[in-house]
């Protein structure tokens, strides 16, 4: 039996004792938890949270992307979210290469460069704080007074959280002013 054979087995278990089906699309509390692929993080587990009371958005580095922000806009405008959790975590998987690296390997075997960011970061703190100024600067995403970062821990299983600063951060992103989201005059 091969690994997926396996796994629809498991499922075929799992739903003899389901009883779930009566859950609301709406998360119940209206939370919205974007976090690192990463098969060492589970949020679900860590935050204490059970089925039906957040939604959980996954990419590798916890990083915001567009796409992840589109989830967010769609979580919020129509499905009932308000806070948001940006989870990163230590000995991540995006700490061990470049961007260029990746770009330049993809260009080689396949003649092509994608057309999507990589986001490959040095700094977890930094990259957090990143992400927390993309949601808050998003002219799309209307709840962004409830968004917090934290660092995931692998060593200890502990979280760090993570603060913008009162602005004086020297990571902003290039002409772009983080609390207005507009280009200098």
């Amino acid at each position: 039996m091969d690994l997926i054979d396996r796994l629809v087995g498991n499922a075929e278990e799992w739903a003899k004792g389901f009883n779930a089906g009566e859950l609301a699309v709406q998360p119940t509390l209206r939370l919205a938890v974007v976090a690192c692929q990463d098969s060492r993080l589970d949020p679900q587990s860590l935050l204490g949270l059970g089925p039906g009371e957040a939604h959980y958005m996954r990419n590798a580095g916890g990083t915001v992307t567009d796409d992840m922000l589109r989830s967010l806009v769609i979580s919020q405008r129509f499905l009932g979210t308000r806070e948001i959790v940006l989870l990163h975590h230590t000995d991540c998987g995006m700490l061990r290469f470049k961007d260029d690296d990746l770009l330049g390997d993809l260009h080689a075997e396949t003649g092509m460069r994608p057309t999507w960011a990589v986001e490959t970061f040095d700094d977890l703190d930094d990259d957090l704080r990143q992400s927390m100024r993309r949601i808050q600067t998003s002219p799309f995403i209307p709840h962004r007074e409830n968004v917090r970062g934290f660092v995931y821990e692998v060593e200890t299983g502990r979280l760090r959280e993570v603060k913008l600063t009162d602005g004086s951060d020297s990571h902003r992103e290039a002409g772009v002013n983080w609390r207005t989201g507009n280009a200098p005059d």
